[in-house]
């Protein structure tokens, strides 16, 4: 009589175990799911933004290109460095948050942490080259406008060395650039090209301004990730396989142990003579059709 409780018991605790296990599945398959999910989105929106900054590049040249270029040109590319501005700073905040959650969970030391760990690296990286494209945009743009402005000052016979022109652009005071050459032979044309000019730079160097406290906050994340980066270029495309694979066999898991339980014999026996089970550090319980795949863990 001992001995069929003791049994009763034993299966009631083996039951209990494997609905555990199936809710542990479930609730990491949702939040795996979720993740990536997440990281799709910050993806899209990295990319958007490396189009916004195609786009930007063309309007600064149909801007340089004119010597008086057209205000809805420049109202264009305005409302393109706001969009810019406004994903880059989405981006940003997800990667960040993405960085908090890896950190809480680095005590554990699972499969899964090592593919979130994967996928953030790449978006942070993709998110710095992208935003150092725009930066260097930028850049060319500021110092081509300031050739020109140079060049409508030479022809004024103001000559004027870079550092000197440097102090004019910081002054934020077109007046500077004008005054002394307002009676001179230079044309109505040539000095609203020298004061249109003038104010892009302002404009541009305040986007620069705004952007710089973000990039370099992304750019520190990235270093900081160490040597996983130097190698993340070449697993990445392995660890992609191996992500859908064990998210589609987890949710197979799930359904198989529903199975096992309403079939007759031992509770799981019906499928584990002829499948893999693997349970990560974090007691996540993972299906495998064939054990050796789990060289990945």
């Amino acid at each position: 009589m001992g001995s069929e409780e003791e049994e009763g018991e034993q299966e009631q605790l083996t039951q209990d175990d494997d609905a555990e296990e199936v809710e542990i599945a479930v609730d990491n398959t949702a939040f795996m799911d979720e993740f990536f999910a997440e990281i799709e989105d910050t993806r899209l929106n990295i990319d958007k933004i490396s189009e916004h900054v195609d786009e930007a590049k063309k309007l600064y040249s149909v801007i340089l290109s004119a010597p008086i270029p057209e205000p809805k040109t420049k109202d264009d590319l305005e409302q393109l460095t706001a969009e810019i501005k406004k994903r880059a700073n989405n981006v940003r905040n997800k990667l960040k948050s993405m960085e908090r959650h890896i950190e809480e969970d680095e005590v554990r030391s699972s499969a899964d942490l090592r593919i979130r760990k994967s996928q953030h690296s790449v978006l942070s990286r993709k998110f710095v080259e992208v935003m150092t494209r725009y930066n260097e945009a930028q850049v060319d743009f500021r110092e081509r406008s300031k050739g020109r402005i140079q060049r409508q000052l030479e022809i004024t016979g103001k000559k004027t060395t870079d550092e000197e022109l440097e102090e004019m652009l910081e002054s934020g005071n077109p007046a500077i650039f004008t005054s002394g050459i307002i009676d001179s032979q230079i044309s109505k044309q040539a000095l609203s090209e020298i004061e249109g000019r003038h104010k892009d730079i302002v404009r541009l160097e305040s986007s620069i301004k705004e952007l710089h406290d973000m990039f370099v906050d992304i750019a520190m994340l990235v270093e900081n990730q160490g040597e996983m980066l130097d190698n993340i270029e070449l697993n990445v495309l392995h660890t992609a396989e191996h992500v859908e694979k064990a998210r589609e066999e987890t949710k197979r898991a799930v359904k198989y142990r529903g199975q096992a339980r309403k079939g007759a014999g031992e509770p799981g026996s019906c499928y584990l003579a002829n499948l893999g089970w693997l349970t990560t550090h974090n007691r996540t319980t993972v299906m495998l059709s064939d054990p050796q795949s789990a060289d990945w863990v």
